[in-house]
C-alpha cells in the first residue's frame, strides 16, 4: 500500500510538471548578430562570394577550411555547394568564386598559370547576343532570393508584401528598393544582414524591384 501511494505521489508531481511546461512561455533565442566577413580582395569573385555564399551560409565557414588549399581544391568546395547544396550559382561562378577563394585564403597566387587561365577562359564561346527581357521570378530564383523570402510570409527577411507595403506613395520607392538589393545592408528589417547583389545589372534591378513592389 505505501508503495501504491509512492508512485501516485511521483505521478501527481510529474502531472504538475508537465502541465507547468504546457502553459510556460514559448522561449525565445536571440543570436548574436553576424560580424564574420569575407576578405576583401580585387578579384571578380570576391563581389560574387559575397552575393552567393553568404546566402546559405556565414563567412566563418571559409574560415574554418584547411589552410593551404589549392586552386583545384577550392573550386571543388565551390561546385559541392553547386551541385550538393543546390547553390543557386553557375559553372562560370564556380570558377570565379575558386579564384577569390584559393588566392585569398588558400596557396595559390594571382601570377599562377591555372589561375590566370581560371580568369582569362581564351577557348571560352564568343559573347551572346543580348537576350530578351527577364522573368522577375527566373532572377529571383537564379539569385537565392527565395531561400530568404517570400511572397507573403517573413522568411529571414520581409516577405515583398511587406516591402511593397513600407514604400507605398513613396516618389523614390524604386530606386531605394534597387539599391537595396544592390548594395545589401542591415538594420531595416532587423540585425540580420542582407547581402550585396552587386553583380545584377541594372535593368535587372529594375526588373526585381518592380515586381517586389508590385505585391
Amino acid at each position: 500500500m505505501k508503495r501504491m501511494k509512492y508512485m501516485m505521489t511521483l505521478l501527481c508531481a510529474a502531472q504538475v510538471c508537465l502541465a507547468g511546461w504546457a502553459n510556460a512561455a514559448p522561449l525565445s533565442i536571440t543570436l548574436p548578430p553576424e560580424t564574420a566577413v569575407l576578405k576583401p580582395s580585387a578579384l571578380p569573385g570576391y563581389p560574387l562570394a559575397q552575393q552567393k555564399c553568404s546566402i546559405c551560409h556565414s563567412a566563418d565557414y571559409i574560415n574554418f577550411q584547411p589552410p593551404g588549399m589549392t586552386l583545384a581544391q577550392w573550386t571543388a568546395e565551390a561546385g559541392k555547394m553547386q551541385h550538393v547544396y543546390g547553390a543557386p550559382i553557375s559553372d562560370q561562378d564556380v570558377s570565379t568564386i575558386g579564384v577569390y577563394l584559393a588566392v585569398t585564403y588558400g596557396s595559390a597566387q594571382t601570377s599562377d598559370a591555372d589561375v590566370q587561365a581560371a580568369l582569362n577562359p581564351s577557348a571560352g564561346p564568343p559573347p551572346a547576343a543580348p537576350a530578351a527581357k527577364v522573368d522577375a521570378m527566373a532572377l529571383l530564383q537564379s539569385n537565392g532570393c527565395l531561400a530568404c523570402h517570400s511572397i507573403d510570409q517573413k522568411v529571414v527577411g520581409p516577405a515583398y508584401h511587406a516591402v511593397a507595403a513600407k514604400y507605398a506613395g513613396d516618389p523614390q520607392a524604386l530606386v531605394k528598393v534597387a539599391s537595396s538589393i544592390q548594395h545589401g545592408g542591415t538594420g531595416k528589417w532587423g540585425n540580420i544582414p542582407m547581402p550585396p547583389f552587386a553583380q545584377i545589372s541594372p535593368d535587372n534591378l529594375q526588373t526585381l524591384a518592380t515586381f517586389i513592389l508590385q505585391q
